[in-house]
């Protein structure tokens, strides 16, 4: 082996090697930090790019069970007024049904009729106040309830993917119930009259209550689903870029003492050169 004083290549290899072990050891330091063994396209463009588009599908999702929560909360609020009316309504039956009895005399079916006309203004309360988030689905030219089942993917419009439950009006006054502002149960006749149209009242809400209750179980049913695949989906992409720190910590402890031994062999490579001084004493 010749002796030179202008080349080291002892001291070269032992760079290059020390600087394999601190790249490497870099590498490892930034798994930890950030707990990524895939945080950049640098890292790994091809599984990086699957990330992405897995986040993309994931935040589609957060807007859907937003737009789920945002449907619930109306249809709850429709389901409250649409029983709300509903019981108001076997009341009204109850006090047009006692005004019907031959036995009442004239101040009792006064004293019926100030309870049924405060019952139908009750009813018109009920269905004007059952608005959430600016969307009542009860009054007269209501909202209907939609909300995202899934999130759009382009190839289709946004009403695919969307689930709709169309707003009925139930307000007593109005032409969902037909009970007019004016009638009164004041005679038998006017009674029987009022039976029958509360009759047909309580069809129309019952009607629409199963049609709110449906609509109010496949929500949450969609919202389960979409929870769980949002769950499946945050896995999928921590499987892809996540990293194992009991590895990476293992990976850690090994090139530190291979470091500390590159270091070492470099310092010893870096006094070969002066032993030539030895041939000249």
């Amino acid at each position: 082996m010749s002796f030179s004083v202008n080349t080291n290549a002892g001291a070269l290899i032992a760079l290059q090697s020390l600087s394999r072990t601190n790249a490497q050891l870099n590498t490892v330091q930034s798994r930890i930090n950030t707990g990524l063994k895939v945080a950049s396209a640098k890292d790994n463009a091809a599984v990086f790019a699957i990330a992405q588009g897995q986040r993309a599908d994931l935040a589609g999702l957060d807007v859907v069970k937003s737009s789920l929560d945002r449907a619930s909360s109306s249809l709850n609020v429709a389901l409250a007024a649409a029983e709300a009316v509903s019981d108001l309504l076997i009341e009204l039956k109850a006090k047009a049904t006692a005004s019907l009895d031959p036995g009442q005399d004239a101040d009792s079916r006064i004293a019926l009729n100030d309870e049924y006309v405060a019952l139908v203004a009750q009813i018109n309360t009920v269905v004007n106040n059952a608005a959430f988030n600016g969307v009542n689905a009860v009054e007269a030219g209501g909202a209907s309830i939609t909300a995202l089942v899934a999130a759009p993917d382009g190839s289709d419009s946004a009403a695919a993917f969307a689930l709709t439950i169309a707003a009925t009006d139930i307000g007593a006054t109005s032409a969902g119930l037909g009970i007019s502002a004016t009638s009164d149960i004041t005679t038998a006749a006017e009674a029987s009259t009022a039976v029958d149209i509360i009759t047909a009242a309580e069809a129309t809400v019952n009607t629409f209550l199963s049609q709110l209750g449906a609509g109010a179980r496949r929500v949450d049913i969609q919202r389960a689903f979409t929870d769980k695949l949002s769950d499946a989906i945050e896995i999928g992409i921590g499987n892809l870029v996540d990293a194992d720190l009991a590895r990476e910590s293992a990976n850690l402890q090994s090139l530190q003492v291979k470091q500390q031994l590159g270091l070492q062999a470099l310092s010893i490579a870096n006094q070969a050169p002066g032993s030539v001084l030895a041939l000249f004493r």
